[in-house]
């Protein structure tokens, strides 16, 4: 008599388990509710994505709002709404873009981001320059195209350098091991 307590647990529930089989249209139910879950998820995803991208232009908005001196709000205050909102946003990402290459400062990089802070001024002087077109002649397509176009450029430089000092690490970290 083996004492064998799987065997003992199922004698003891024997005829109280639910053999009953579902209904012939129930894997059809089954699937159907998924498919109504699956669209509903998908509604909510596309939405979930407009509402994080309104998020974050409102973010960058505030965030650039608040970190601006009174001098430089005054100068794009007769400018339209739209060409304010582009500032702002452009401008909050290159003070990240910018806070970002000035925390990759060692003595591995210190070259490469005093150069990228000597080209950023030369930019930034050019769009001083935008700016004052911008005031002396008006809102104008070439004007707001060029004041575009130079924020572009400058983000487009600062991710080429951030990009670049990640590369020089690595080769200085991969040549490191290579000698040990």
């Amino acid at each position: 008599m083996n004492n064998d307590p799987m065997e003992d647990l199922f004698e003891k529930f024997e005829g109280q388990w639910d053999i009953h089989e579902p209904d012939e249209n129930h894997y059809d139910r089954f699937l159907a509710k998924q498919a109504r879950k699956r669209s509903r998820s998908r509604r909510w995803y596309g939405l979930s994505i407009a509402a994080s991208v309104l998020l974050l232009v409102g973010f960058f908005t505030f965030f650039n709002d608040n970190l601006r001196i009174g001098s430089e709000k005054s100068e794009l205050q007769f400018a339209s709404k739209q060409t304010r909102e582009t500032d702002s946003i452009f401008t909050a990402m290159i003070k990240i873009e910018l806070e970002k290459v000035k925390e990759k400062k060692s003595p591995l990089n210190e070259k490469i981001v005093a150069d990228a802070l000597v080209q950023m001024e030369k930019l930034d002087k050019d769009y001083e320059k935008i700016k004052q077109e911008l005031i002396k002649n008006g809102e104008s397509k070439q004007i707001i195209h060029a004041m575009i176009r130079n924020l572009k450029i400058r983000i487009a430089f600062l991710e080429d350098v951030l990009l670049h000092i990640e590369n020089n690490e690595k080769l200085n970290d991969t040549t490191h091991e290579n000698t040990i």
